[in-house]
């Protein structure tokens, strides 16, 4: 029994009851003028449902009156643009005020019929339905709960069902959903590339200052540790603008980011790895500057990955690093001898981060030992 009354004590049964009378303020006022017609509201609703920013609204009123307590209620987010969400829309306004109206019609007269029915056990007249009016008949009480019961049950269960009925007329649509997931999927990889070049960038700055700093730690030469203060005062310049326009991005997300740094900066790369004490070999065939803009820029991450794991994983060590483009591919490739003879793990961030750059631009990666004691990045990039 408590469990049956329960509806009566919730906040969303009368904002349910206040949502289903809401459009007959304007029926009662054309009833008013013109009751012979009642079929015109209904007649003015299919044009007004065709209308895209109709359906907002209505979603709107929904969340607010009918899941006031729910965080998502899976209703639309966005005005209806195919014609079938439009009809759908017609469709919800034309239920929605049907529904409407039986129950302000019943909230009217059936406290009234309950009323005359005690009435007419007392013997009381009641002139608004004379038709129960009479002598006193003990009998008429045992009739009056039924109005009210009727009248709770249309309460709770019409919105209840208009609820429902609002989540399958006022959802989202099949396309709308891929949508959504699609919408949601770009926003998951964007976050995922900016991750990257945060990982990129910083790490890249990071890695080569705390080699360089230890490097003249170590030589006690006042000559050599003004130069590795140089090269990490403008590493340091260079991860500063790749985080000043990263934050741009996520500021701004409809501002174009700068232009990000292509391979035709890359002696900036093989600087900064000299001034941290590694021999580094380069060999560029090719003109770096025809290549493709997607290509260029992540070729660009994918060097600076592979020498910022020279320094972190091999100190400052002699490496070699060729840059070939050819035969519609652009051709990455940084070897340097493995310390103590030993194998590098494989499994690190960098490499993941290599991988996954290569694999979006539909190229090949290798890394791993050569058999000459060396560690290979070898990445080879489609230009078409």
């Amino acid at each position: 029994m408590v469990r049956l009354l329960r509806p009566l004590v919730r906040g969303r049964t009368y904002t349910r009851l206040l949502h289903m009378w809401v459009p007959m303020a304007g029926v009662s006022v054309w009833l008013w003028i013109q009751p012979a017609l009642p079929w015109v509201p209904l007649l003015v609703l299919v044009p007004l449902g065709l209308l895209p920013r109709v359906r907002e609204a209505e979603v709107m009123q929904a969340r607010l009156l009918l899941t006031p307590d729910e965080a998502d209620p899976d209703l639309a987010t966005r005005p209806a643009t195919a014609w079938r969400d439009r009809w759908r829309t017609v469709l919800w306004l034309e239920f929605r005020t049907l529904l409407g109206g039986v129950v302000a019609y019943a909230t009217l007269w059936l406290p009234v019929i309950a009323y005359a029915l005690a009435a007419r056990t007392v013997g009381h007249e009641t002139e608004d339905l004379p038709e129960v009016s009479g002598p006193p008949d003990w009998r008429f009480g045992l009739l009056v709960p039924l109005p009210l019961v009727v009248l709770y049950a249309l309460v709770a269960g019409g919105g209840a069902v208009l609820t429902a009925v609002a989540r399958r007329l006022l959802g989202p649509s099949v396309a709308e959903r891929l949508a959504a997931v699609e919408e949601r999927t770009e926003q998951l990889l964007e976050r995922t590339r900016i991750a990257r070049e945060l990982h990129d960038s910083i790490g890249h700055a990071l890695t080569v200052a705390v080699v360089q700093a230890g490097a003249a730690r170590a030589a006690n030469s006042p000559e050599f540790t003004e130069r590795a203060l140089a090269a990490i005062e403008e590493t340091g310049r260079a991860a500063l603008e790749d985080l000043e326009r990263v934050l741009g991005v996520l500021r701004e997300s409809e501002r174009p980011a700068s232009a990000r740094p292509t391979l035709t900066d890359a002696d900036r790369l093989l600087e900064s790895a000299r001034a941290s004490g590694a021999t580094v070999d380069a060999e560029v065939t090719g003109p770096l500057e025809t290549l493709p803009g997607p290509v260029s820029r992540e070729g660009y991450r994918i060097l600076q990955e592979a020498l910022t794991n020279v320094l972190r994983h091999a100190g400052a060590v002699p490496a070699r690093v060729r840059v070939a483009t050819g035969d519609g591919l652009l051709t990455l490739e940084v070897r340097n001898p493995l310390p103590d003879g030993r194998s590098a793990p494989g499994r690190g961030s960098g490499l993941r981060g290599i991988r996954e750059r290569t694999a979006l631009l539909g190229g090949r990666a290798h890394t791993g030992p050569d058999g000459d004691g060396c560690w290979q990045v070898r990445v080879e990039l489609p230009l078409g």
